[in-house]
């Protein structure tokens, strides 16, 4: 990916801009009057630049995919903004959101459950241009489904197949070639190799990096394996229970982490890079949170091994700390956790 930047507060207007983002769902109220919303993320900012990979990760039920989902417009969000390109989508009209379909698409997890297994891989892919009918000539469809394989790493020949016939990362293939059939500048890729075997991973994983390489396309890249981070992050944004605890680099993140909760998801992530005999597990007791009823002030504090009372009353600022070089969501910040297990 590229490395020309060297820390996510560059200067360039970013493409993407989230702000004071609360996105959720409603429950029941108490005594089963009326219904009270649950904020799956509570107060996300974020940036992701023209031609720049920004990787969110967590541990299930963060709200990652709240997150995603938020950012193409599949959920609504409670309070807050997400603007692309300098339009805020919570505002914009309808021939302007129409715009904005082009430019941010969405691949997801699951193939199999995001693409239609009626239909074969061309209309599939070309399904957008019968909405968006000025993008592409009907009688340049098969061609440009052709090339858009092609551009995948599949033969035009899987343009007849249904999804039955093909591979999981086959499938994968498809998924993207049908978000890049409209020619974003920005992909959200919401686990979207999470569910392939590893060496297909590999292989979806440097795709992307090509792809991001001749198109300059960004990525928001929502994934809980850091070894997968590692590979393809430009910045990493460390979330936990809706909220973002550290944001940096990913050589900040990876050779600096200052939250404890970060250093806890490195200690514990099985990684090619670790050599026999030199793990040192930082064990995370007890379960995450509801964000129906998260905790008071830091929301990591029931968990976390540096805990204090000014945690309970005080919520920690995303913010650098004395000794840091990129900020995080703690009163403690850069402490080795692990020492006070």
């Amino acid at each position: 990916m590229s490395t020309t930047q060297t820390g996510p507060a560059a200067a360039e207007e970013p493409l993407l801009r989230i702000s004071g983002l609360h996105a959720g769902y409603t429950v029941p109220g108490r005594s089963g009057l009326g219904r009270r919303r649950v904020d799956a993320v509570a107060g996300v900012d974020l940036a992701v630049r023209a031609g720049r990979t920004v990787c969110i990760v967590g541990e299930s039920g963060c709200g990652k995919s709240t997150l995603a989902r938020s950012v193409v417009g599949l959920l609504a969000p409670f309070a807050g903004s997400v603007s692309f390109a300098g339009l805020d989508l919570a505002t914009a009209g309808r021939r302007q959101r129409r715009r904005v379909a082009y430019d941010l698409q969405m691949v997801f997890q699951d193939p199999y459950t995001s693409l239609n297994p009626r239909m074969r891989v061309a209309e599939i892919v070309a399904e957008g241009w019968h909405i968006h009918r000025d993008l592409v000539a009907l009688a340049d469809h098969a061609a440009e489904v052709a090339r858009l394989l092609h551009q995948v790493g599949l033969d035009a020949s899987y343009a007849g197949r249904r999804l039955h016939e093909l591979s999981g990362g086959q499938c994968q293939r498809v998924s993207i070639a049908r978000a890049l059939a409209l020619r974003p500048k920005l992909i959200v890729c919401d686990e979207a190799v999470s569910a392939l075997d590893v060496s297909v991973r590999a292989q979806i994983l440097n795709l992307l990096a090509e792809l991001q390489g001749d198109l300059g396309i960004a990525y928001l890249f929502i994934s809980h394996d850091l070894d997968v981070v590692r590979h393809i992050a430009d910045e990493v944004a460390v979330m936990y229970l809706g909220t973002i605890v550290e944001h940096g680099t990913a050589a900040q993140v990876f050779e600096s982490p200052q939250h404890p909760y970060t250093q806890a998801l490195l200690a514990a992530a099985p990684s090619v890079h670790d050599r026999p005999g030199t793990a040192n597990p930082l064990p995370l007791t007890g379960e995450v949170p509801s964000p129906a009823s998260p905790p008071t002030g830091c929301r990591f504090r029931t968990r976390c091994p540096l805990a204090t009372d000014r945690c309970a009353a005080e919520t920690p600022e995303l913010r650098v700390r004395d000794g840091g070089d990129h900020p995080a969501a703690c009163h403690y910040a850069g402490r080795d956790a692990a020492a006070a297990v």
